[in-house]
């Protein structure tokens, strides 16, 4: 079976892992089309290497390189006639220019195609997106949607084939792991937050559940955005500035040394009328190195979780405190739910199972 994927994300490495348990397959033999960077504001993020076992990759320069909606392939058609895959996988939302571009380069050349969304709101969008959204959801032969959310919400827009429920990508339990078994804490209980400094983190939830829990503990956010300055100010007024730590971004790659550490890592996001927690990916590899993991119940969330952590209603600070009180109550709780959240993504989230649910989507999909 000869594959084609299509994914600006596949920039970074680490999402590349997937492609070698899919490449590993032996019946596979997959290309990947991808930008020799990607612009992520006034930055430009290199392909960066590593992870290229047993696939081929092709850099093709998109038009309008960083226009996560508006960008394209220009030598797309020439790339497909040449290789003429069995299927083509956009790994990229039907709304956007590069889906409809892609999809209808490959209905041109009898290629059966699939996308990719995370798109867990249900939204009307103006043309042109509408334009190549309606036609994604006329022409595929299939799609992969990365949550609950968005696979019922294809439904309802009324996308009649079939729709598999598969992350875009999982974690790689080689890098995410605990070196030693966790052992209860015996003194100060670390609590953690890694992402965006943005308001839909739910970090003022975050801070105003601290003042008042009984024990010991501190607090390390990782990662940077505008809300860093009111962050801080606020953990003044609320007197927990000397328990809370703003450790900056950290490579992907380091992240595991990061999080290993932690006892709670807590990922409080909000519902907003233009978005809601799609996935939560750093709650996976927080659970793949056994940290226990609460989270509030916005989008995907409970999902991700399951039994395996402690969720709480998004918004409050008082039940977000009471989760946090109960492993200050019982030191025992974080390592039970750390080595639960780690069989959880042993079981559901790995980046060879993700793999192999994606090979199957295709044979599904071919004749």
């Amino acid at each position: 079976m000869r594959v084609v994927m299509i994914s600006h994300a596949c920039t970074v490495a680490a999402y590349r892992r997937k492609l070698e348990e899919m490449a590993a397959q032996p019946d596979v033999q997959l290309t990947l089309i991808v930008p020799p960077s990607w612009k992520l504001g006034p930055t430009r993020l290199p392909l960066e290497p590593g992870y290229t076992r047993g696939y081929d990759i092709l850099v093709e320069r998109p038009r309008w390189n960083g226009r996560h909606h508006l960008h394209f392939y220009p030598s797309l058609r020439q790339v497909l006639a040449r290789l003429r895959p069995d299927i083509l996988h956009v790994d990229e939302e039907p709304y956007d220019l590069v889906a409809w571009h892609s999809l209808r380069t490959a209905r041109r050349l009898g290629i059966p195609a699939l996308f990719f969304t995370w798109q867990n709101l249900y939204r009307h969008f103006p043309p042109p997106f509408a334009l190549f959204e309606r036609y994604a959801l006329d022409r595929a032969a299939a799609a992969i949607a990365g949550n609950h959310e968005a696979q019922e919400i294809l439904r309802r827009k009324g996308f009649a084939r079939p729709v598999f429920l598969i992350p875009q990508f999982g974690v790689d339990t080689d890098v995410f792991r605990r070196a030693t078994p966790r052992q209860p804490f015996g003194g100060r209980l670390r609590i953690g937050f890694a992402g965006r400094l943005v308001e839909e983190k739910g970090l003022v939830v975050l801070l105003q559940a601290l003042p008042d829990l009984e024990g010991d503990w501190s607090l390390e956010l990782l990662g940077d955005g505008p809300m860093r300055p009111q962050l801080a100010s606020l953990a003044s007024r609320l007197g927990v500035a000397r328990r809370v730590f703003f450790r900056g971004n950290a490579p992907s790659a380091a992240m595991p040394e990061h999080l290993s550490p932690l006892d709670v890592l807590v990922l409080p996001s909000l519902t907003t009328r233009r978005w809601k927690e799609q996935f939560g990916r750093v709650l996976t590899e927080a659970m793949a190195c056994e940290v226990a993991v609460v989270g509030s119940d916005s989008g995907e969330i409970p999902n991700v979780i399951g039994g395996a952590g402690i969720v709480v209603p998004e918004g409050s600070p008082d039940a977000l405190r009471a989760a946090l009180q109960r492993f200050l109550d019982d030191p025992k709780l974080a390592g039970e739910l750390g080595r639960a959240g780690c069989q959880r993504v042993k079981e559901n989230y790995t980046q060879a199972l993700v793999a192999q649910r994606t090979i199957d989507a295709y044979h599904h999909v071919l004749p």
